[in-house]
């Protein structure tokens, strides 16, 4: 699809360098089809919320997989979070279209990828020793992993932006990487930014 000059509102909230090329580019060239979107910045632990047309909704602090890494472990999905290792509880990057649902008990959650058990969803607080909203408040990004892969966003976050995007709609989810170059991910990213439409920064 061709580009356009199109650019994404970030109305004033901080990000990185990469997170508004990227934001860019998913406006300029209309990848997110005409639904809302999610950036997840893994490097930053930050969620940024777009509508359909890229008007930035919310940003919030998340909290990720406990290990680096773009890539989930084979059949992670089907196990039980007691028989995840350290070394496999990663948050996946790519392109994910997303919608709301359920998860195991009564709570709803936005699944990103049902088969892998990937969720955006409110912080989980059930264990007291894993600290999860002290890190959540944290400013350091590396206070943040701690997921078994979902992503964990504040309560009152997850219903004031993430539950009313998405609430009629399905939408799409991207998870930058950590330890590839976001291009390896997001291949028409490359093809974009090398031919100009997407400035180097702003």
């Amino acid at each position: 699809m061709a580009a356009t000059s199109a650019r994404a509102d970030f109305v004033g909230e901080p990000a990185s360098g990469d997170v508004r090329r990227f934001a860019d580019w998913v406006v300029a060239v209309r990848d997110n089809a005409g639904m809302p979107f999610v950036i997840i910045d893994k490097v930053g632990a930050k969620v940024f919320v777009f509508d359909a047309q890229g008007r930035l909704k919310g940003a919030a602090p998340a909290l990720l997989g406990l290990t680096r890494g773009d890539d989930s472990a084979p059949g992670v999905g089907a196990r039980t979070l007691a028989n995840i290792g350290p070394r496999d509880r990663t948050t996946p990057a790519g392109r994910f279209v997303a919608s709301l649902g359920r998860d195991l008990g009564p709570e709803d959650v936005l699944w990103v990828d049902y088969k892998l058990g990937v969720a955006l969803h409110r912080v989980i607080t059930t264990n007291p020793r894993e600290h999860r909203l002290q890190r959540l408040a944290s400013p350091s990004p590396l206070e943040r992993r701690i997921s078994w892969g979902c992503i964990n966003v504040p309560a009152a976050f997850y219903d004031r932006v993430i539950d009313p995007a998405f609430a009629a709609t399905s939408g799409v989810v991207y998870i930058l990487p950590e330890t590839r170059p976001i291009e390896q991910v997001f291949a028409g990213f490359t093809q974009t930014r090398s031919a100009g439409a997407i400035p180097a920064s702003r």
